[in-house]
């Protein structure tokens, strides 16, 4: 399933007071955030803004969380390495990060809980048969390390996605919590390597990143060919 790309501001919309400000509330609990790229930060002059409808009844997966945000931007600004190319978001929720990827090019498949009819239906650690068509070059994923429970299961999920299209990275946005020992550990039984890409908020246009909380660390993750070979 390809990510649609989000409407185009019109010419009638009034300028916006930030590029992350919610725009306006739908319902009590329910509010559309809208984030901004390109152009000039300072101005409204920009390429491209996406609404995002989230609901503060559901679970943790309708907001747009600080790693998504980051994760999106460095999309953006890393837009020619995305277009053309298979991308696929995990645990989406909110997939600002894929829809920007769709934005900028890349064939954007969105996958979350199987449980979630109106995307790709992947649940970590399960091999159902749709994970076996998928030939991503890039796989992204925002803020997936949260629960340590599904560590493991993500951990599988990513590798045989790398092992099926030989070349291909996992770029993920995280919070480092309590959880980065596991983490390192978990990429080490399952023959991944690490690279630091950059420290999550400086990459950020001013007008973003002070908005934003939190020690949001930005990596590509890979298969470890050595440890493959052995």
């Amino acid at each position: 399933m390809d990510a649609a790309s989000p409407a185009s501001p019109s010419s009638s919309s009034p300028p916006p007071p930030s590029p992350t400000a919610r725009a306006s509330a739908v319902s009590p609990m329910t509010t559309i955030s809208r984030h901004y790229f390109g152009g000039d930060s300072s101005s409204d002059d920009h390429d491209f803004y996406i609404d995002i409808i989230e609901n503060m009844q559901e679970d943790y997966g309708m907001f747009v969380w600080p790693c998504s945000i980051v994760l999106a931007e460095y999309v953006w600004q890393q837009r020619l390495r995305f277009a053309n190319n298979t991308v696929i978001e995990l645990g989406a929720g909110t997939s600002l990060p894929g829809l920007v990827a769709a934005k900028v090019g890349a064939n954007v498949i969105l996958t979350d809980n199987a449980a979630r009819e109106e995307i790709l239906g992947l649940t970590w650690g399960q091999w159902d048969a749709p994970i076996f068509d998928l030939h991503p070059q890039i796989v992204l994923g925002a803020d997936v390390f949260y629960d340590t429970t599904d560590f493991d299961d993500l951990f599988a999920t990513v590798t045989f996605l790398l092992q099926n299209s030989p070349g291909s990275v996992f770029i993920t946005a995280y919070h480092n919590r309590s959880g980065h020992h596991l983490i390192e550990f978990l990429m080490v039984k399952w023959g991944l390597k690490c690279s630091k890409l950059l420290d999550g908020f400086s990459i950020m246009p001013p007008c973003k990143g002070a908005s934003l909380q939190g020690n949001i660390q930005l990596v590509e993750i890979a298969l470890d060919d050595q440890k493959t070979k052995s």
